[in-house]
């Protein structure tokens, strides 16, 4: 009865090109293009990635610091104690 999916609407004047799975290079240029180019963008984001995540540890790592000094005990407090 009805249209199957695909035939839903008929479009006229485009013109679609498509190459067969069963052509292509899956991993084609993947070493020889996609090395390069990973590196290429590391580069270009590491000074916005890791100055944020190194501000971020010595923040945590200061607070973390702190926090264990002052929950420790001070023994001068319980000099008297007998």
């Amino acid at each position: 009865m009805g249209k199957g999916f695909g035939e839903l609407a008929r479009a006229r004047g485009i013109i679609k090109y498509s190459l067969s799975p069963f052509e292509q290079k899956a991993f084609a240029g993947a070493v020889s293009l996609g090395v390069p180019n990973m590196f290429r963008r590391f580069r270009g984001q590491f000074l916005r990635v890791v100055p944020p995540f190194i501000i971020g540890y010595m923040i945590y790592d200061y607070v973390e610091t702190k926090h264990k000094q002052l929950m420790r005990k001070n023994p001068a407090d319980y000099e008297n104690d007998v």
